[in-house]
């Protein structure tokens, strides 16, 4: 993926039971032209697996990352894909 630099211009991190958000980001954050283009981790576990993705579908739908680019449509896909559901 290529960066995505820009202004931050609304930002709310996922939480709740079996979620992790890893980043240094905030509203109103200046993602400069030259970083890595990993700007946040979203880790989830459960139980089983079926419990894993159900809880990544809800935090990408919580996570809201405005005014620049980001991968989060992607990933809901990934999520929802039956080959990957099924491992």
């Amino acid at each position: 993926f290529l960066p995505s630099p820009g202004k931050i211009t609304r930002f709310h991190a996922p939480g709740g039971f079996g979620v992790r958000w890893e980043s240094h980001i905030y509203s109103g954050y200046t993602v400069p032209p030259y970083y890595d283009s990993m700007i946040g981790k979203l880790i989830t576990y459960g139980e089983t697996r079926d419990v894993a993705i159900a809880r990544m579908k809800n935090a990408l739908a919580e996570l809201i990352i405005d005014g620049i680019k980001t991968n989060v449509e992607l990933q809901m896909k990934i999520m929802s894909d039956e080959n990957f559901q099924h491992g």
